[in-house]
């Protein structure tokens, strides 16, 4: 059996892409495991299937790399969003469904794919943790997957601190931690800059490793950062890539926020056949 499929990045997130409206991905979680796959595979962050929907333009459903059903993702939406339109599968305003949430996408100018999202939920301040011998301060928020943000500073003082951060050390033993048992978490770590720019880098579960961007987690630092009155809307995200994103929102009362959007390159790197 062969399955086409396009390989897509999000200002570094990257993915698989499968219109899958014709059922011929079955095994969803064995694909994305196998398709993800860096050594074996195509290689991805995670695998997005476009599939049929009775209410909008179509169904996204949003596999890891390790075959977990992940819910909601924000740059696989961007993209997901810009495969759509490419295709004439949706104009290029439209909407999808992801999980229980319909989501508005405007993906007319690849270098600025702009995906609504649903307002945050579950925000938790202030969570006390104590990881690597230190105890440092956390938020919780979801922002339609479960985040945690970390300041850098709160374990390296320095004006590097981010790039001398051991992401995958510190985010794996923040992920399991048993303040965020038993669904686990997204971990960011974020560092404000003097223009107001926040870099962040971003421990995926699922992936179970850092990766070069996350559109969900750069809402959740924008918020947190924004919370911690060290920036405004709309939020500048600078990404491990490099590549920049933009986070918008409006408070509606203290600590509760609406019309939030994420705003970003999205990009056709390549596509192929699968060989199943």
């Amino acid at each position: 059996m062969q399955i086409a499929f396009t390989k897509m990045s999000g200002a570094g997130n990257d993915f698989v892409v499968v219109d899958n409206r014709r059922g011929i991905v079955r095994d969803a979680a064995t694909f994305a495991r196998t398709v993800c796959d860096r050594r074996w595979g195509v290689g991805a962050d995670g695998l997005l299937l476009l599939e049929p929907s009775r209410k909008v333009s179509y169904r996204m459903m949003y596999f890891n790399a390790d075959g977990s059903y992940g819910g909601m993702c924000g740059n696989g939406g961007r993209c997901i969003g810009l495969f759509a339109a490419a295709r004439g599968i949706a104009p290029s305003m439209h909407a999808f469904e992801a999980l229980d949430h319909v989501y508005a996408v405007s993906a007319g100018d690849p270098n600025h794919v702009r995906l609504s999202l649903k307002n945050p939920s579950r925000f938790r301040r202030d969570i006390s943790l104590a990881v690597a011998g230190k105890k440092v301060r956390a938020d919780f928020v979801d922002t339609g997957s479960p985040h945690t943000v970390v300041f850098a500073s709160a374990f390296v003082r320095h004006a590097d601190a981010l790039d001398r951060l051991d992401v995958e050390r510190l985010g794996r033993a923040i992920r399991r931690h048993r303040a965020f048992a038993p669904e686990g978490v997204n971990v960011n770590f974020v560092q404000v800059e003097d223009k107001g720019i926040v870099r962040m880098r971003t421990y995926e579960r699922g992936v179970e490793g850092e990766t070069l961007a996350c559109g969900t987690g750069a809402v959740a630092s924008a918020l947190v950062a924004y919370l911690r009155g060290k920036t405004s809307s709309p939020v500048t995200i600078q990404a491990r890539s490099g590549k920049l994103l933009t986070v918008e929102f409006k408070e509606t009362i203290p600590g509760e926020f609406s019309d939030v959007a994420l705003i970003g390159p999205a990009q056709t790197t390549f596509e192929g056949v699968w060989e199943a």
